[in-house]
């Protein structure tokens, strides 16, 4: 885990940014309003998305619904865990909080995009552009690679472009009019779909941008879904960092 800061940044993105990269315009509105965030306390993240070595752990243990997804091939270890749905997510959330004696979750949304910025301010935390040597996408791998691969964005985090894309708490809404500004998990609405972010090593360079957002059915498994757990700080943890 490492601790993110509290601090504040500008959630969504522009018709500019959307231009520049190629974005298709149905995403126009779904990365607006952009609106001040504010992270008032510090909290703890998974510096990678979970591993299958960190899922069959939990299903050597009993937990995790008892469900082994498949790794299409490409091996376990270090690799994300991929096929799993939002369920599944929060079946090893559970597990975890149970077995540690701490209370994980995933991340909102809000979060996820602070984080993945990692204090910058650009479409990509390395700036506008995000090359190859930055991170797995664009199918040039054809497949996931084991986490850690590529550079760490300025918090110490991996794989917050591409690689897989990551499970978040909040439910899917169409823009962010409305959207809580405290980073809070944004739950109101029908929630037929789930936020996902991060792009992933089959998508395009645009779709790992930091705030590119995307609803999927909760129930979805393929090979480019995963996720990454957080967990909030007690007071006497903020003091000191628990890397």
């Amino acid at each position: 885990m490492r601790t993110v800061p509290a601090g504040s940044y500008i959630m969504g993105s522009s018709v500019r940014e959307h231009r520049e990269l190629g974005v298709p315009e149905r995403f126009d509105e779904m990365e607006t309003p952009r609106h001040r965030v504010v992270i008032r306390r510090p909290f703890a993240i998974g510096r990678y998305a979970v591993t299958f070595a960190q899922w069959d752990r939990c299903l050597a243990s009993g937990g995790c619904s008892g469900y082994r997804p498949s790794d299409a091939g490409w091996g376990r270890g270090r690799h994300p865990v991929i096929n799993v749905n939002w369920s599944d997510a929060q079946s090893f959330v559970h597990w975890l909080s149970q077995e540690s004696q701490r209370t994980y979750r995933l991340l909102s949304e809000a979060e996820w995009e602070y984080a993945a910025r990692g204090g910058t301010g650009g479409y990509y935390y390395i700036g506008n552009r995000l090359r190859d040597a930055d991170a797995n996408f664009g199918g040039l791998w054809g497949r996931t690679l084991e986490v850690g691969h590529f550079p760490p964005n300025p918090f110490g985090l991996y794989d917050m472009s591409g690689n897989t894309a990551q499970w978040v708490q909040d439910c899917y809404h169409e823009s962010y009019r409305g959207a809580p500004n405290d980073g809070s998990a944004w739950l109101d609405g029908p929630c037929r779909l789930r936020n996902v972010r991060g792009g992933a090593w089959s998508l395009h360079a645009w779709s790992a941008r930091a705030a590119q957002r995307i609803g999927d059915p909760p129930d979805a498994r393929n090979d480019h879904l995963g996720f990454r757990v957080a967990r909030d700080l007690q007071p006497e943890e903020i003091a000191v960092d628990p890397r």
